[in-house]
């Protein structure tokens, strides 16, 4: 990445990357893991106050938005979820039953178009080897042996294809990027 990069992480408030960490975790982190995950250099540590500040910003912001998710604190743990009030909208929506954390996993690998398993266990913790049998069962993932390593190559199979209709970036008009399109 060259210095005059401005789409890079270090563009970004830290809200904005503890948005990103809850997002493609999936799953409930404390402030010790957030701020881990959210610093920019392993050499220089973010506090417990920094990030729990950063989470108070990111909460106000979406409980001043009219939006679907929100930040919701469990103990002392915090998670990015679809409001409680959408529960019976999502179930008729999904054309397949998978939880939540699994279409996360499967956003992830949308976002990615081939990822090795690694790298994705990685990014969504070790529950998405559990996603990535489910996703296999249902044949949403097709999963090949990597070459010159232990993992596997995963990417979407024609039946995502066919069961989601995403379309390209080249189909849409204006050549405007779809909403999960972004890294």
């Amino acid at each position: 990445m060259s210095s005059d990069d401005t789409t890079g992480p270090a563009s970004l408030s830290l809200a904005a990357r503890i948005e990103a960490i809850l997002y493609l975790k999936g799953r409930p982190l404390d402030l010790a893991e957030l701020a881990r995950l959210a610093s920019l250099d392993p050499a220089v540590a973010l506090s417990a106050e920094q990030v729990e500040l950063a989470l108070i910003t990111l909460m106000a912001d979406y409980a001043h938005r009219d939006t679907a998710l929100e930040i919701r604190q469990e103990g002392r743990q915090y998670s990015l979820q679809l409001r409680e009030s959408l529960s019976g909208l999502v179930q008729n929506l999904l054309p397949v039953e998978l939880s939540t954390a699994t279409l996360r996993t499967l956003a992830t690998i949308a976002l990615k178009k081939r990822i090795l398993q690694s790298d994705l266990v990685e990014l969504r913790g070790s529950g998405a080897y559990d996603h990535i049998k489910e996703l296999l069962a249902q044949n949403f993932i097709e999963r090949r042996r990597q070459s010159d390593g232990r993992s596997y190559w995963i990417s979407l199979s024609e039946k995502f294809h066919r069961t989601f209709a995403l379309r390209g970036v080249a189909e849409l008009p204006s050549g405007r990027t779809p909403p999960l399109a972004s890294p």
